[in-house]
């Protein structure tokens, strides 16, 4: 895979695409995998009784996550690392409840799911798990030609995979561009906002904490010395002792949020399109 482990490779074909949030759901060696993705801006659902249970059950955890954030969502298992952001958004440019990407006449992954789907896929309890739900529910499926070997799971020989990499390798040329905004020291940041967004979905900040793979006492600390540089607060808490009570953005906290993710964007947008002028494709 080179320097790329499996799973950094999967976050980074869909960051190629603008997919967010991206969602992990751990099993074998959880903490271990947690805390290697813990900088790459992803949240981490662990499955702890991933022995006993088929894979369905943690594509429930991360459906579960997700839904009511996403207009459509992809599901891909893990072992899926190398199909490119091209596949993603060929994909991306299709309106049908479910879409799948087929190569040689074989079915791979990453599929979209539209997200009215994702509840109704979560009340399924027939057999064969996500195939079974999508067709119990889903009204269309469309399946999308595409030449990108990388939806299957398994190459057929090395010599294959290796061309594989060196083809996603070479879609992964790209700007990687981070935003922290700054008065004497660094004031905000990337980090900071996955831990704001995470507080704002769940509510309480002892279980974003958790979520993007910080301590609860680094989390406070950061926190409060933020609101302290800013000014403002940016949350409103409701003490719980050893749960962390309950805690949401303030108006102004999810104003500063809602700004930064926008000025991200539009910095992201421009350093793409400036990227071809300065690195030639060669």
């Amino acid at each position: 895979m080179g320097a790329m482990t499996i799973i950094s490779r999967v976050i980074a074909n869909f960051q190629e695409a603008g997919v967010f949030p991206i969602v992990v759901v751990t099993g074998f060696k959880g903490a271990e995998l947690e805390k290697h993705v813990a900088k790459l801006g992803v949240f981490c659902i662990p499955n702890t009784d991933y022995a006993q249970t088929e894979m369905f059950a943690s594509a429930v955890l991360g459906l579960t996550f997700i839904r009511n954030k996403c207009d459509r969502v992809f599901f891909t298992p893990a072992d899926v690392p190398l199909f490119t952001n091209t596949t993603l958004k060929k994909l991306l440019a299709s309106k049908a409840d479910v879409v799948k990407p087929v190569c040689r006449g074989w079915s791979g992954h990453p599929i979209l799911l539209a997200g009215s789907l994702v509840d109704k896929v979560l009340t399924y309890k027939g057999p064969n798990g996500l195939r079974g739900a999508i067709k119990t529910y889903a009204k269309k499926v469309q399946v999308v030609e595409v030449e990108d070997e990388g939806v299957l799971p398994v190459a057929e020989n090395r010599a294959q995979y290796d061309k594989l990499v060196t083809i996603n390798n070479k879609l992964l040329f790209r700007p990687a561009v981070e935003v922290a905004l700054l008065r004497e020291d660094k004031l905000f940041d990337k980090d900071v906002a996955l831990l704001l967004s995470m507080v704002a979905s769940e509510g309480n900040v002892k279980e974003a904490c958790l979520r993007v793979g910080i301590s609860y006492s680094k989390a406070w600390k950061q926190l409060k010395a933020l609101e302290k540089n800013l000014g403002f607060p940016l949350l409103e808490r409701q003490p719980g002792g050893e749960a962390g009570g309950g805690s949401r953005l303030t108006p102004a906290g999810h104003r500063l949020l809602e700004q930064y993710d926008k000025y991200v964007e539009a910095v992201k947008k421009y350093a793409t399109t400036i990227f071809p002028k300065y690195f030639e494709e060669r």
